[in-house]
């Protein structure tokens, strides 16, 4: 059973003239290098001079005046999708993170602790000998109980537990009619490539050939006969519930995919797949109303699963089962799940090495309990303090912003208010840490380990659903180089691994530091207004507290803004859905709004509202060349087109061009003007935040 959560608009981390020369990093001021303590990570002032290129006019590319240099020098390491400042910052925490698991197992400790099992959890993982030598073995039994299913009821009775794949998802969130309280999210799911786009659409062909193909190997390699029959019945079957699946941008519609349904009307939505007994078999049952998300397609489900006979569900099943554990299977299996979703889909030319694998493994599931250790370690309370200071700046940024808002009335504006006052920040890491003190961690076994880690994940959540909501609970490890804003409970997220250059430096200039971790603050806030964040009430309930008219004027400024990123193309022949990264484009455009805002004031407070030039660069220009500097990223081919169906994220240079365009201080911070490839008319800019 595939666990689903409501999406929570999680952030995937995004001249006057240009300097007539190339910059030197030696002609900083005296007064700024006085303001600043300690010497930034990058540079003399927080940012890579030498990265950029100049010969390109700021006004034309902004992405490649910033970062074209970097761009054209360096190489996206063969074991990545992507190369960029996250992963820069992403390998700092691992090698971090290795030091501290394999420090933790060479204690000798005792059976039962924490260090046992982190110990134990990399050594199972690490253990290849043992893992080809068992071969298929940990798997046989959940492989033996899908081969004695003998009825549709039988298949649903799979269908309703944590390890098999099924046509639809459950998960336990908070209750969006009452977020004291958690329900049952129920929604569509089934498909082994990423989207129904990659079933439907035809220039996806070459990826449904590999994809059958990879169906067949697996059948293969598991001595199962008659693959190519069964990888066909399979895809066949996918394709089916493609056809049915709802759109990105449809399901990411919180008026659409808001459903809730008592437990009656569910189970008459899809009476075929017995929701009733399943969500009892599950746990699940005595929620007063599901949350259910594409009700058409999971309708549909039922349909598909009645008319598909119980032997194709069986191979179907059987697939996925294997396919989704082969990091914990001998290595042929690994192998050829690697060439399909690293290589084939995303580009990327060898698998990572198994000891980072594993620490990554070991880092997301005990993710809390090593995370302890790097807070003491790499995080130090006067970052944390910096944080909050920078947080309450950018709220007090917006505040004014949203005060002084023509196209929005006062009652709205009240109702804004108020939710900007209630918002939570939480920085760094959690106040209270996770308790692995039920979960058993052997040395000898991998597979089991994982799926002990399963069950105990999802008991974890069963005990949620009986009690009130836990708002202390964080939805990753402090390690974690990403930020976000949960909707149901008001909250924004910025752990401790994203907070290093170049998104936070307490040593460089102030400009780098608003222009990059405070405009990824302001995102986050950001998305608590964004097409699909402004549905929520302060307390996290949906509840429209728009007037008519301020409503109209939003949407028309949003459709303005999804029209200018539906015409950019990455590659050649495919397009931004701007509908599908609405709100990650509202959040990159008021964000940095809410941040420039923030850092006029700071030089109100500071500075009698002037900054010095460095290296000939003022302030406002620095403030933009930090946005630009932390959305640096190579992409390949293959994931690029992977992420233009799956993340709701533009592209990194439209992160950055995409937004500055629409942005008043950028032209006057480089003197862009109608002879510029990125300029707009000023009644084209779109300003929403």
């Amino acid at each position: 059973m595939k666990k689903l959560l409501l999406s929570t608009a999680v952030l995937a981390l995004t001249a006057a003239c240009q300097p007539a020369e190339a910059p030197s990093e030696t002609a900083q001021t005296e007064t700024q290098a006085t303001a600043m303590t300690g010497s930034p990570e990058i540079g003399s002032w927080g940012f890579d001079l030498e990265g950029m290129d100049t010969d390109v006019v700021a006004g034309n590319d902004f992405y490649r005046y910033a970062n074209g240099t970097w761009l054209d020098t360096t190489q996206i390491p063969s074991d990545r999708s992507n190369y960029g400042m996250f992963t820069v910052l992403a390998i700092e925490a691992e090698e971090q993170v290795q030091d501290i698991i394999l420090e933790l197992a060479a204690q000798d400790a005792a059976n039962g602790t924490i260090e046992q099992k982190v110990g134990d959890l990399y050594g199972s993982w690490m253990d290849t000998s043992t893992i080809d030598q068992l071969g298929l073995a940990p798997a046989q039994p959940y492989l033996d109980e899908i081969a004695a299913a003998e009825t549709h009821d039988d298949i649903n009775a799979l269908f309703a537990t944590i390890h098999h794949q099924s046509p639809y998802g459950v998960g336990i969130i908070p209750d969006p009619a009452d977020t004291t309280r958690y329900t049952v999210f129920v929604g569509q799911a089934g498909l082994g490539l990423p989207d129904r786009d990659f079933y439907l659409e035809e220039d996806n062909q070459s990826y449904r050939d590999a994809y059958l193909a990879f169906i067949e190997q697996i059948f293969d390699l598991a001595g199962m006969e008659d693959g190519a029959s069964k990888a066909q019945a399979i895809f066949d079957l996918e394709m089916r519930i493609a056809e049915t699946h709802w759109s990105q941008e449809d399901s990411r519609d919180i008026q659409k995919i808001y459903n809730p349904m008592p437990m009656d009307q569910l189970a008459a939505l899809a009476p075929q797949l017995n929701f009733d007994a399943g969500m009892e078999q599950l746990g699940l049952d005595g929620v007063a109303t599901y949350l259910v998300a594409q009700p058409s397609a999971i309708e549909a489900a039922g349909q598909i699963f009645e008319e598909t006979p119980v032997d194709v569900w069986q191979d179907y099943m059987t697939f996925h089962y294997i396919r989704s554990n082969a990091g914990a299977l001998p290595e042929a299996f690994d192998a050829a799940n690697f060439a399909m979703f690293g290589t084939t889909l995303n580009g990327i030319e060898e698998q990572r090495p198994r000891d980072r694998r594993g620490v990554n493994l070991v880092g997301g599931q005990l993710g809390e309990a090593v995370g302890q250790v790097y807070v003491e370690r790499h995080f130090p309370p006067e970052s944390k303090t910096a944080m909050e200071e920078l947080v309450a700046n950018l709220v007090t940024a917006f505040e004014g912003r949203l005060e002084a808002l023509e196209w929005m009335d006062d009652a709205t504006r009240a109702n804004a208010l108020q939710k900007l006052s209630t918002f939570e920040p939480r920085i760094g890491y959690p106040d209270e840490w996770q308790d692995y003190s039920a979960l058993e961690v052997r040395s000898d076994d991998l597979f089991g380990n994982l799926t002990r880690l399963a069950e105990f994940q999802w008991a974890e959540q069963l005990a949620d659903l009986e009690g009130p909501v836990d708002r202390d609970a964080w939805p990753y490890p402090p390690q974690t180089v990403n930020a976000s804003y949960n909707p149901l409970m008001n909250q924004i997220t910025f752990p401790a691994g994203i907070l290093q250059a170049p998104f936070f430096d307490p040593h460089a200039d102030a400009a780098i530091n608003y222009g990059a971790i405070g405009a990824v603050i302001g995102h986050e806030i950001g998305h608590g207004f964004d097409d699909q964040g402004r549905r929520f009430d302060y307390d996290g309930s949906i509840r429209d507290w728009w007037t008519e008219e301020t409503n109209e004027r939003f949407e028309s400024r949003a459709d303005r803004l999804g029209a200018q990123y539906s015409g950019y193309s990455p590659v050649e022949g495919r397009f931004v859905n701007g509908e599908f990264t609405m709100g990650e484009n509202i959040g990159d455009l008021g964000g940095l709004q809410m941040a420039f805002t923030a850092y006029q004031h700071h030089l109100d407070s500071c500075c009698d509202g002037q900054a010095p030039v460095i290296d000939g660069f003022t302030g406002e220009q620095r403030f933009f060349l930090a946005w630009a500097q932390v959305w640096r990223r190579l992409y390949r081919r293959d994931n690029l087109i992977n992420r233009l169906a799956t993340d709701p994220h533009s592209p990194s240079q439209y992160r950055t061009n995409g937004v500055v365009r629409n942005l008043d201080a950028w032209y006057e911070a480089f003197g862009v003007t109608e002879d510029n490839d990125l300029y707009l008319p000023p009644e084209e800019r779109v300003s929403i935040w």
